[in-house]
């Protein structure tokens, strides 16, 4: 038999137009800043990397800052050809929500540091608003100093390495002073706005009469809880740097990071204080809760307790029985009224001398 031949032709398959590769963004986009020291003191320009490298290395005693703001994967790729950074620290900027830390690899150092910002809780429509955290990394080697900001607004502090002329003549590590005083600084100053926004919960909850918001103390609670997980870790990440790293982070430049581990330690030790209030008050104020409802229900039983004596004497008398005692009384109806209402005083002044009502 011939071979059958289909009813339908098998129809040439489209070829599919090759993926697209995505456009390679410039590391100029995530550039905050990049500026050139030499033998402590700043350049007041800023560089283009390229051109920050080539003039470094006409100096001895010279590095680059180079600041940015979370960059990506290709970006750091190119960054990291460019001052031949770790992989392993490449990896750690990209994917960032590391905690607080100091590493080393070779002769580079790479710190984490942890940012937090206050808004006060009239201008958030949400509580869990007020405490917000970032990330800030900082890469130092030989000749350069990179700064990375994760959702977390830095200012230049540029002038702030100036001012201190014998730190900056130390080098890039220099710079991991600076970002880390800088945020440490700022615990402390959420730690004073939260003081007196926990001074105002307690005076909500102890004040007779004024009404609990369980819910915001709760709020805040969480919104501590989070700034204790960013700052904790820091205090013993500083000291393990500076044992551990004494040839990078030489003897005039530890001072200062001593200080910020001092501040950094204070802070933590607010806000864990903090935290143990807010707990304190969290008990205080379902206990009030408490204790009111009792009140309440007990306000409502002394109540139900004077209505029932009138109604027991009403029910008797609703009775449809023919004999029953003062029913052709004529004064019946009065003395049954005068009886009733004479319980109730009766029991309303027993109920307010035992604070029942």
């Amino acid at each position: 038999m011939p071979p059958r031949i289909p009813l339908t032709r098998p129809r040439p398959k489209k070829s599919q137009p090759p993926a697209r590769k995505p456009i390679p963004v410039p590391i100029e986009r995530s550039i905050d800043f990049c500026r050139v020291f030499v033998d402590g003191t700043g350049l007041p320009q800023n560089f283009r990397v390229a051109e920050a490298i080539e003039l470094v290395n006409q100096h001895e005693n010279a590095f680059v800052w180079l600041s940015l703001k979370a960059p990506n994967i290709e970006q750091m790729e190119r960054l990291a050809e460019l001052f031949d950074i770790h992989d392993l620290i490449v990896d750690d900027i990209v994917d960032a929500h590391q905690r607080p830390k100091i590493e080393r690899y070779d002769e580079q150092l790479f710190m984490v540091v942890r940012s937090v910002h206050y808004r006060d809780d009239e201008e958030v429509a949400d509580a869990r608003e007020i405490i917000s955290t970032g990330e800030v990394q900082v890469v130092t080697g030989p000749k350069f100093a990179i700064t990375i900001r994760h959702n977390a607004p830095m200012p230049d502090l540029t002038a702030s390495l100036e001012e201190e002329e014998e730190v900056a003549q130390v080098g890039p590590v220099a710079v991991s002073w600076v970002v880390a005083n800088h945020l440490v600084d700022a615990y402390l100053r959420v730690a004073e706005y939260l003081s007196q926004d926990v001074d105002e919960l307690e005076n909500e909850v102890f004040t007779p009469k004024r009404q609990i918001n369980i819910d915001k103390i709760y709020n805040y609670k969480r919104e501590i809880l989070e700034m204790r997980h960013a700052i904790d870790p820091l205090s013993p990440a500083l000291r393990s740097g500076m044992i551990n790293h004494k040839d990078l982070l030489r003897k005039p430049l530890r001072s200062y990071f001593r200080d910020v581990q001092d501040n950094a330690t204070i802070a933590s030790d607010r806000i864990s204080g903090f935290d143990e209030r807010l707990s304190s008050l969290l008990d205080a104020s379902v206990a009030k809760v408490s204790m009111q409802q009792n009140a309440d229900m007990r306000t409502i039983s002394a109540v139900v307790g004077m209505a029932a004596a009138p109604t027991m004497i009403a029910g008797i008398y609703g009775m449809n029985f023919e004999y029953m005692p003062e029913l052709g009384w004529k004064y019946g109806y009065t003395v049954v009224l005068i009886i009733m209402f004479g319980v109730m005083a009766a029991m309303f002044w027993w109920f307010r001398r035992n604070h029942w009502l």
